[in-house]
């Protein structure tokens, strides 16, 4: 058995595995949450081959059966699927990195092919659940004028929680009706912004100077000491708002932006189109990334999103 949980202090990783971490942050621009799972995943690794006598301070001496042995060891302890390829996806890139550098001479994870996945479907609020959440009867507080525009740029725009509380103030332009959003990858895109998105958002920044304690925080959305709100502090808002509107299920982020694309899908949205508003790079492995200019994101947009413009979902004008 091996774990890094519930120690005060978790044993130092390999010099070798910070590089790892160094380049992940510097070379390909991988989130603070990205480069945390991952070194989580490499301790996980570290505390299985230590048991076995290896250390990865002596990476050339981890063999393949050791790389076999640790994904066993996960499967005995009920890790899903998901979890194990994703560990495995982590020693893969660490392995190439260290062959790069030739810090190694051979690669133990070679040849070792991901555990089939279950196919799942992603779960998404029906329309009415949606628009009952957006909704939620709340204090016209800073703090409730805060919970209702992140919650409608989470479904009205299809954000990432990490895209939404990355924002900082000067990414909106709300008289446009569009918000400036760094995606996986430290790649930006422009997210349309629902008329109601649009008001909610005014609203939320005239008071936002309730939470300020700093005056050169950037961050658009704070919480009560005034700094960046984090991803579980807007996690427990959107549930919040789930109960208040009544819903029978835990309602997590990424529920909205399922949702946003599942209901942009049955409003007649091509599926590139959606792939354009999500920020996502590819359709399947199979298709090629299709770029549309910011004018079509916004008329797909207006005719699709049941948040869109009231009036008859009328295509806004375009920006001179």
């Amino acid at each position: 058995m091996f774990s890094t949980r519930g120690s005060a202090s978790p044993p130092p990783l390999a010099e070798i595995c910070q590089g790892f971490l160094a380049h992940l942050a510097a070379e390909k621009g991988f989130s603070a949450a990205t480069l945390a799972a991952y070194e989580n995943d490499l301790r996980l690794f570290a505390g299985y081959l230590g048991g076995r006598g290896v250390s990865l301070e002596e990476p050339e001496t981890v063999t393949k059966e050791h790389v076999r042995g640790f994904l066993a060891e996960l499967h005995r302890r009920g890790l899903k699927k998901s979890s194990v390829a994703r560990k495995l996806s982590a020693l893969r890139s660490f392995f190439r990195f260290l062959l790069r550098q030739r810090l190694v001479e051979s690669d133990p994870v070679r040849g070792l092919s991901n555990p089939k996945q279950e196919k799942r479907h992603p779960r998404a609020l029906n329309v009415d659940q949606a628009i009952g959440l957006m909704e939620a009867k709340l204090s016209p507080d800073p703090e409730g004028l805060r919970d209702l525009a992140l919650a409608e740029l989470l479904y009205g725009s299809g954000l990432r929680i990490s895209e939404a509380v990355g924002l900082d103030v000067h990414d909106l332009d709300t008289s446009s009706g569009v918000a400036r959003v760094t995606g996986k990858g430290s790649k930006e895109r422009l997210a349309p912004l629902s008329d109601a998105a649009r008001t909610r958002l005014d609203r939320y920044l005239a008071q936002r100077h309730a939470f300020v304690a700093d005056p050169l925080e950037k961050a658009l959305f704070l919480g009560r000491q005034g700094k960046r709100l984090n991803r579980r502090q807007a996690a427990r808002i959107v549930d919040h708002l789930a109960k208040l509107a009544g819903l029978p299920q835990h309602v997590h982020p990424h529920m909205l932006r399922h949702s946003f694309a599942t209901h942009m899908l049955e409003a007649g949205a091509d599926l590139r189109d959606i792939q354009e508003l999500l920020g996502h790079e590819r359709i399947s492995t199979t298709q090629r990334y299709t770029h549309l200019n910011l004018q079509q994101i916004m008329a797909v947009y207006d005719k699709a999103h049941p948040r869109a413009s009231s009036e008859e979902k009328k295509p806004r004008e375009k920006e001179k």
